[in-house]
């Protein structure tokens, strides 16, 4: 093993000439679920630019950046990757990478996306066959005609021309700052979108061009001041698809065939997205998002995704309230405490442990010793009520009553339930989980409520169906996760209930949904983030409204006037083929009184609840 790595080293094989040809491509096409095409992957017209051409300032700005002894290593920094490792094995976790830019360019050109120990090591091993072969001045050629800027541009030239309509001799410092601070994360620094993080980052690259002595005191100073600004357009019109939904196939593709693939071999990418229900979407999220900004503040914001009730096929996906500008994928990226929308959960836990939503518990001050500490929880409303079924408990999303119930069956039964749906993050068997005091996606909730849709199965909720190649062969169909979670009778008791809770906010709307339904509101603590999510026969959607921050909203904002009002709109404009949920067979309608208890012949009044039994 030794021996070929020697011969190699002495006898390198690798080339960088495909960088140089400018081959015919084949844009990558995006089709919803019914065929239509809502987008394109393909690149900017870029050129190639010689070394010769790249100022100097701009080579100091990527040094600085990426790789500051550049000139002085053999393709790997070993006392970059000593300290790295301490540093991750000091926190637990990746907190530093120590690919030089040799590395880099292997990755860009030699691999995909995937991690593994061997492949690291055959990066490692390119590098340095690559310092063998090329010159310091070819591998930062290279190297700059082909890092990624976001939004399909890629190599400086191309940014250039995106960014300021200039040519890369063109180029000033702090613009030069910049395309060095936006490769580290295009999605978050992109500055078309993100001018004021873009800004913070260029400036921790000028500090360190600062340091590396590359410019002065002064005029890094002077540089920092300067507010960012662009000429370039996004590309976001060209066609039906949001940035996020881009971003999110475009990482999926890159790091399972590599960038060349997407953008050049025409390939063709089914997704599970319906063009109709998306911009639907969009147009509720845009009218909501006005008045709610209006009323409490121009940075809230928030996300939405309906999902197939059978299949877990995404339909709809809105990322954030400025559906064509946001590159924060809210839905798969911002975890938030769930709240009360965790609730069904832990009465379905309730349920298979043998406990009826009939049963009757009181509502009254509760303290918890929990370790030695004494917690006491409080219902939203800070009163009292005496007894109550559980049902009512659920419908009214009693959080006394709902403590109770996890201290009578136990947390790790909750705890494991929540596992199976695939909630992920530390969910702990504190007395709190009944209250929802664990954090998750929108993804993740609506995969989690959708079980009581479903009849009990948790289908994972995906984006892709499958993608084929130009030659029509199909190279990847989706292998998303189906699993029972609770039985059949367990989730038809739990969702009966949830259509109670559902039909007691009818009168909050003129217009209402023309299937059956159910939902579940939550809030956490302060206002910070409120909830909706809800389900008819076919789809299911979960909406969130909160700031990124997490900064409370105000006092008293609650979903059924931020999230539902979303959540409602939306579903009132599908129409709906399947109209009623099918239960379980076994299971018998019955009448009770929602507060004792009592078992009633027919619902001669409000208070009466039709469950299954």
């Amino acid at each position: 093993m030794l021996g070929m790595v020697w011969y190699a080293l002495q006898h390198p094989i690798l080339t960088m000439n495909h960088v140089h040809v400018q081959l015919t491509k084949k844009p990558s096409l995006v089709f919803d679920r019914n065929g239509h095409e809502i987008a394109r992957f393909q690149l900017d017209s870029r050129e190639f630019v010689s070394i010769t051409r790249v100022p100097e300032h701009v080579i100091k700005a990527f040094i600085a950046a990426e790789d500051w002894n550049f000139f002085n290593h053999t393709g790997l920094s070993f006392k970059g990757i000593v300290r790295s490792t301490l540093v991750n094995l000091y926190h637990g976790k990746k907190m530093q990478g120590a690919s030089t830019i040799t590395q880099q360019l292997v990755k860009l050109h030699f691999f995909d996306g995937k991690k593994t120990f061997i492949r690291k090591f055959k990066e490692q091993f390119y590098a340095l066959l690559i310092e063998k072969q090329y010159s310091k001045e070819q591998i930062l050629e290279y190297y700059l005609n082909s890092v990624y800027f976001g939004s399909g541009v890629y190599g400086i030239q191309a940014a250039a021309k995106k960014f300021w309509n200039k040519n890369i001799e063109e180029i000033s410092v702090d613009e030069a700052a910049l395309l060095a601070a936006i490769i580290c994360s295009p999605g978050n620094y992109f500055p078309v979108r993100y001018p004021l993080s873009a800004q913070k980052r260029r400036n921790v690259i000028l500090r360190k061009m600062k340091k590396l002595g590359f410019i002065t005191d002064e005029l890094c100073t002077s540089l920092e001041r300067i507010p960012v600004t662009v000429v370039g357009k996004t590309g976001a019109t060209q066609d039906l698809l949001a940035l996020p939904l881009r971003e999110y196939i475009r990482s999926f593709i890159e790091e399972k065939y590599g960038k060349d693939a997407l953008y050049n071999n025409g390939l063709t990418i089914q997704t599970t997205l319906d063009a109709t229900l998306q911009k639907q979407a969009e147009s509720v999220i845009k009218e909501h998002a006005k008045k709610l900004r209006q009323k409490y503040g121009g940075d809230l914001d928030g996300g939405l995704i309906s999902v197939d009730a059978h299949t877990g096929e995404i339909r709809a996906l809105i990322a954030g309230f400025d559906v064509e500008s946001t590159y924060f994928n809210r839905p798969f990226q911002a975890k938030r405490q769930q709240g009360s929308v965790f609730k069904p959960l832990l009465y379905a836990a309730a349920v298979e442990s043998g406990i009826s939503l009939c049963d009757i518990a009181v509502d009254e001050p509760l303290s918890v010793n929990f370790n030695g500490q004494i917690w006491e929880p409080r219902n939203h409303t800070r009163t009292f009520v005496g007894s109550m079924t559980l049902a009512r408990a659920l419908v009214y999303s009693n959080n006394i009553i709902s403590v109770k119930v996890l201290l009578t069956i136990g947390a790790q039964k909750i705890v494991d339930l929540a596992k199976k749906c695939h909630l992920t993050g530390d969910i702990m068997p504190y007395p709190s989980l009944a209250l929802g005091c664990l954090d998750s996606t929108l993804v993740e909730v609506a995969g989690m409520f959708n079980i009581f849709a479903n009849n009990g199965v948790y289908v994972e909720p995906h984006l892709i169906m499958w993608i084929k190649d130009d030659q029509d062969k199909k190279i990847y169909k989706s292998n998303s996760v189906s699993d029972r979670v609770i039985s059949s009778k367990v989730s038809g008791q739990i969702g009966k209930a949830l259509t109670i809770g559902l039909s007691k906010k009818r009168h909050l709307s003129k217009k209402w949904i023309d299937s059956d339904a159910m939902g579940k509101t939550g809030t956490t603590n302060d206002s910070r983030t409120c909830w909706f999510v809800g389900s008819t026969p076919e789809i299911t959607t979960a909406v969130y409204v909160g700031c990124d921050d997490n900064r409370p909203m105000g006092y008293k904002v609650f979903p059924l006037y931020t999230s539902f009002p979303i959540w409602l709109d939306f579903h009132t404009s599908v129409t709906a083929k399947q109209k009623h949920f099918v239960y379980d067979s076994s299971l018998q309608p019955i009448y009770i009184d929602s507060k004792t208890g009592e078992f009633f012949d027919t619902p001669s009044h409000s208070e009466i609840y039709s469950l299954l039994v």
